[in-house]
């Protein structure tokens, strides 16, 4: 028997659904809560000091939350192509500007602090702020058009026909859409400053997390009635086979009003994704208000799961909706990789999966603790020191030892708790020791006795043209 063979193709096609579905709401959970800091970042820090400690709660994690981004790309490439296929190529201006917003992060972490200049951290400040509020905006946006359908169509030889822009994809129902993903991600940024940050940044991070929590409630039930009311669904009119082949078009799919909630009819337990996000939102609004930390971070991950769930369950078994030919749809059953390719992924999965989360939770277990406002020192900057330096292909080098000799001088005079001013450095790069010379030092130096012995010269070798 062949070994892939020990897991039915229609369960393995479940399973990577619902692998998707974690990997979505593990980038949403961790990820979420870096675009929600740096969407409120305008907002909740007034200072330089304060925008400092709101950037260093999220500058540590940042880097690891964002490999759940990665893997779900990854996901989506490997067990469904067709999917991977349609969404990255119709939706290529938004990607291209999701991932240009994306840039701005890094970018911003790394060069804000190069310069002192007012107006250069603050183009820096706005750019990491682009980078929180455009990611989370247009992620909202995209699964507003999934809701509705992309406007896509399959050919006979399973070429993918798209027949949408960028500005249809800027709807009224997907900007809602949208706005919802926007609010969530700004109570979970919320969330994570009122556990991370304190002070007055901890105190207005709370604030405007309490109000965007009821701007999720609000807009999660709109956006609900808006689906059932004006959008619609789909429903497949044909016989369904799990393990059917990856061939969209053998199906049959039409258009109905409600049926995105048939789900919830036939199968009760489904509505444990919409109570949860409602019920996390609200508990994260009383946590926020009262004050609460870890209750209200873990509230707030609630409803961003329970969202996210709802939207997936609401759809299944449709990932992709065409609006322009409901009969290529895009489903878990028709549109999956190989049989063997799913199990071969499932077990490269089982043994990695619990490595990433094993050391995700050690990174947080190991950088847990509050930053605050006296833990952000204002640093000596270059420009209370002046370096007089010569021109020539030399003075990069005296400068940059000159730097060195002032930072060594500086931890010097801070263990020895002395004042630190600014000094004037001529001519020789090393600045004057901050501490007299011993008496011993002295007294050696009178003497003679620190002079380093000059070597002797070694005598010719044997059959030299010097010994000769």
């Amino acid at each position: 028997m062949i070994l892939y063979e020990l897991i039915d193709y229609g369960t393995l096609k479940l399973i990577w659904w619902v692998l998707l579905g974690v990997l979505l709401i593990g980038f949403a959970a961790t990820d979420g809560f870096d675009m929600g800091v740096t969407a409120l970042l305008p907002f909740v820090a007034r200072t330089d000091t304060e925008r400092r400690v709101a950037i260093n709660t999220v500058g540590p994690v940042w880097e690891g939350n964002q490999v759940w981004f990665i893997l779900g790309g990854g996901a989506i490439f490997a067990a469904w192509p067709p999917l991977y296929a349609v969404s990255f190529s119709g939706f290529y201006l938004a990607m291209f500007v999701v991932l240009a917003a994306l840039i701005f992060r890094p970018v911003g972490f790394k060069y804000r602090s190069k310069r002192p200049d007012p107006r250069w951290r603050s183009m820096w400040d706005w750019a990491l702020f682009a980078g929180g509020f455009v990611p989370a905006l247009i992620f909202g946006v995209a699964v507003g058009n999934v809701l509705q359908g992309v406007p896509f169509r399959l050919t006979d030889d399973m070429r993918i026909v798209y027949e949408g822009s960028f500005v249809g994809l800027l709807n009224p129902f997907a900007l809602l859409c949208g706005l919802l993903s926007l609010a969530m991600l700004v109570m979970h940024g919320g969330a994570w400053l009122g556990l991370k940050a304190t002070g007055n940044v901890a105190e207005r991070g709370r604030r405007y997390g309490s109000y965007a929590a009821l701007a999720v409630i609000a807009l999660f039930a709109f956006d609900g009635l808006v689906l059932s009311l004006a959008v619609g669904g789909y429903r497949i009119t044909s016989a369904v086979d799990p393990a059917m082949p990856s061939n969209p078009l053998v199906k049959t799919v039409t258009r109905e009003g409600a049926s995105w909630f048939a789900n919830y009819g036939n199968h009760p337990w489904m509505m444990i994704a919409p109570a949860l996000g409602f019920a996390g939102a609200a508990a994260a609004f009383v946590g926020l208000r009262q004050g609460w930390e870890v209750v209200t971070f873990i509230a707030s991950k609630l409803a961003v799961a329970g969202i996210i769930s709802t939207v997936g369950l609401s759809m299944f078994p449709f990932i992709l909706p065409s609006s322009i030919d409901p009969g290529s749809s895009l489903t878990v059953w028709d549109s999956a990789s190989s049989h063997s390719t799913l199990f071969n992924m499932l077990a490269v999965t089982l043994i990695f999966l619990p490595i990433v989360l094993v050391y995700t939770a050690w990174v947080y277990r190991v950088l847990w603790g509050k930053v605050d406002e006296a833990a952000i020192r204002p640093r000596r900057e270059l420009s209370d020191v002046v370096f007089r330096l010569g021109a020539g292909p030399a003075a990069g080098l005296r400068l940059r030892r000159a730097q060195r000799h002032v930072a060594g001088a500086a931890r010097k005079r801070r263990r020895a708790a002395i004042p630190t001013g600014p000094q004037v450095i001529a001519g020789n790069p090393r600045p004057p020791t901050s501490c007299p010379p011993s008496r011993e030092r002295r007294q050696s130096s009178a003497t003679g006795m620190d002079r380093k012995p000059r070597k002797r010269a070694r005598p010719p070798r044997r059959g030299s043209r010097l010994s000769r």
